[in-house]
């Protein structure tokens, strides 16, 4: 299980997050929600180890791994697909695939046969430039390249943005597929809230980097979690 405790970020003298908690466990989807700039970024990136925290842990099977690098999470289990992609664009499908290895045994460097089940177009553009995909195609992709490391939580950065709807059905199938599993714990940031409602286990809230909504699905109010998404 993840457990963020009271978690505080600052960038230089700017807080970005402020005494942020919240859990989210395997077999579940918890999503993380609300209008650009409440500092739900910040608080991925804090979770990956690519920003470092003030205060508060970071709690992840047991573990404190606050102060723990990328690299090290990604070991333990933690997969992170960011905003906007990152795939590499010069780049094959299948390099940037393989570039999932790193944190991974010897024995579990092969691309496993679900990931071309879930996303069928990237075993049809194998040896594609990622550059060449389009925004849809770069985004089953940049899953692809996460589950290759065999994630025990999986955190996904607005993965709908830009994306045509029958690519974000095929995104949706593959996260209710992968928490059906039960052995990952999803983390989802959206802006899409007909998406994350149709998708989500547990729901938080994010406003002025604090959170100021949570709970699971039937305890959660839709209309005031649209009121922190609305502009």
């Amino acid at each position: 299980m993840l457990a963020v405790e009271s978690i505080d970020l600052f960038y230089g003298a700017a807080q970005a997050l402020r005494s942020v908690s919240f859990e989210a466990k395997p077999g579940r989807v918890t999503c993380v929600l609300g209008r650009n700039g409440v500092g739900k970024t910040s608080l991925m990136r804090a979770i990956i180890g690519h920003q470092g925290i003030a205060s508060g842990r970071i709690m992840w099977g047991g573990e404190d791994v606050s102060k723990l690098a990328p690299h090290q999470r990604a070991r333990r289990g933690v997969a992170y697909v960011p905003q906007g992609r990152e795939i590499f664009p010069l780049l094959s499908v299948r390099e940037n695939l393989e570039t999932g290895y790193a944190p991974v045994p010897r024995s579990q460097r092969f691309v496993p046969d679900e990931i071309f089940e879930l996303f069928p177009v990237l075993k049809d553009m194998l040896w594609r430039r990622g550059g060449d995909l389009s925004g849809g195609q770069q985004q089953q992709l940049a899953i692809g390249r996460a589950l290759v490391t065999r994630p025990k939580l999986l955190v996904l950065d607005e993965p709908t943005e830009g994306i045509q709807p029958s690519i974000i059905k095929d995104i949706g199938r593959a996260i209710d597929y992968l928490r059906a599993k039960g052995d990952m714990a999803i983390v989802l940031v959206e802006q899409y809230f007909d998406f994350a409602r149709d998708l989500g286990d547990d729901f938080v809230v994010m406003d002025r980097g604090a959170v100021v909504l949570a709970g699971d699905k039937n305890s959660v109010v839709e209309s005031e979690m649209r009121s922190y998404m609305s502009v």
